[in-house]
């Protein structure tokens, strides 16, 4: 009667502290889900800044391209420049005689110029007037050209500013592609690190209750063995089983706290103290198949703008090798007004017509296969660009069909693990009972504990590696299929 009424106290001792990993009551308020905590990694983290200014670089240096194209205006000159030297003259007799010069010499050109985008050259307006005084003989000059209009135009050349404008717009977009990359990429990174700390966490959960179970369990077996139920190898395999989980224990906390700092350095917004989170359990059950996968990718991807961009580069050096290397001219043409007098007033008085053509040439006689060298270096490394983006499309599907199988895959683990915990959990719960009632053995009570920490792990793993999937689905595509809708 009394070995009945102990092993019914130490039952209901065992069931009382006794508790589920996966079921422990949260009473911490700021417990956060793993899309809360996607979102404000999004909003608040150094690696979305990051991103963020990125683009704002992006956008910059698409406004500067931008500029170029519009007209410049720009004032330059020289103020007063004093000078007082000894300059050499030739005289009549040929001899040389250091004739001493005193002068300044100031200038201002106000300008408006304008590139030519489709022939590469440049067409300006612009107003000057020079100033230049003698002082040993007390003079002063001015020098004027009220309007003077030109233009410079490169002949049978590679034109830059004509490439520019296929390929800086590209270049634009990519970023703009490339920016909502990288904030996915950030919903990825911080997930895993989700994850990370929500597993220690766990983990730690669950070694705490082994430490609980294990101590009742070793203070029954100390009754049964003074009752001479049970071996004294039996009682120091409870015991050594004790010790190596309160090890356990300490471990897991370890792992928890490193976690805990490992997510709190990433995101940086979640203060001090402990973090809670909540397990996402809930599995959606939208359905992805390969297509769909593929037309958002093929939609929004950055690397799709990136081929027209790398092709159109490849393109652009050959012709930068083939006018750049061969025959190249430059005409300049001016045509304007200009006058000169000793008062500024005089300058602008009847002006003179002035203007000025020239065309100037550049042509390789023998260059030993220098231009011919450029150019099929150029042409090799376009074959290569185009044969590389070939094998980067066909990467890139196979990536998304692989990727889309390990959804589906890990989705069916989750139930699959789902499944297999609720079972470990409560044949452990059994196994428990029965060995506290001397129906089961030391080996098999510690098989069933085994059984149900591998199957805890096994499910929290699952939820990880299905969550982890369907971020990096969205990072391929920039699509929520949760939602159904694009980033």
């Amino acid at each position: 009667m009394y070995l009945r009424l102990v092993h019914f106290i130490l039952i209901l001792l065992l069931l009382s502290i006794s508790i589920d990993g996966f079921s422990q009551n949260n009473d911490n308020n700021h417990a956060y889900t793993l899309e809360e905590i996607i979102k404000l990694s999004k909003d608040k983290s150094l690696a979305s800044l990051q991103a963020n200014t990125i683009k704002e670089n992006k956008y910059w240096q698409w406004k500067t391209f931008n500029s170029t194209y519009k007209p410049q205006l720009s004032m330059s000159g020289s103020l007063p420049g004093f000078n007082r030297t000894f300059q050499n003259v030739q005289q009549n007799d040929g001899s040389i005689a250091f004739v001493p010069v005193s002068y300044n010499y100031s200038t201002v050109d106000l300008s408006l110029s304008q590139s030519i985008g489709l022939t590469g050259g440049e067409v300006f307006i612009s107003s000057k007037i020079e100033q230049f005084k003698n002082f040993y003989i007390d003079q002063t000059q001015y020098s004027s050209k009220p309007t003077f209009i030109g233009i410079k135009q490169p002949l049978f050349s590679y034109n830059a500013l004509r490439w520019d404008r296929k390929i800086q717009p590209l270049r634009y977009a990519e970023s703009q592609k490339k920016f909502s990359e990288d904030i996915e990429n950030v919903g990825l990174q911080v997930s895993a690190l989700f994850f990370e700390l929500l597993i220690s966490q766990k983990i730690y959960d669950i070694s705490k209750n082994n430490l609980a179970n294990n101590d009742a369990i070793y203070n029954i077996g100390k009754v049964r063995y003074s009752l001479g139920k049970i071996s004294e190898n039996e009682l120091l395999q409870l015991k050594l089983a004790l010790i190596n989980t309160n090890k356990a224990v300490a471990q897991a906390a370890l792992g928890a706290e490193v976690a805990t700092l490992n997510l709190k350095s990433f995101t940086g917004f979640l203060g001090e103290g402990d973090v809670k989170l909540i397990l996402p359990d809930s599995i959606p059950a939208f359905n992805i198949n390969v297509d769909s996968v593929l037309s958002e990718g093929t939609r929004k991807r950055s690397d799709i703008v990136s081929y027209k961009r790398r092709t159109l580069e490849a393109e652009r050096d050959v012709a930068e090798a083939r006018g750049t290397s061969g025959f190249r001219a430059n005409l300049v043409a001016t045509i304007g007004l200009s006058g000169r007098g000793s008062a500024v007033s005089e300058v602008y008085r009847n002006p003179a017509n002035e203007q000025s053509f020239n065309i100037g040439f550049n042509f390789p006689i023998l260059d030993w296969g220098l231009r011919t060298s450029k150019i099929k270096t150029a042409q090799a490394n376009k074959k290569l660009v185009e044969y590389t983006i070939a094998q980067e499309q066909i990467n890139f599907g196979n990536q998304i069909r692989t990727q889309v199988k390990q959804f589906t895959m890990n989705r069916e683990l989750v139930k699959i693990n789902k499944e297999a915990n609720e079972i470990a959990q409560k044949r452990y719960s059994i196994s428990m009972k029965r060995y506290v009632v001397g129906d089961l053995g030391i080996t098999d009570l510690n098989i069933a504990l085994q059984e149900k920490d591998s199957a805890q792990s096994e499910y929290l793993f699952s939820l990880k590696n299905f969550w982890l999937s369907y971020q990096y689905l969205k990072v391929l595509t920039l699509y929520d299929f949760k939602n159904s809708k694009r980033n």
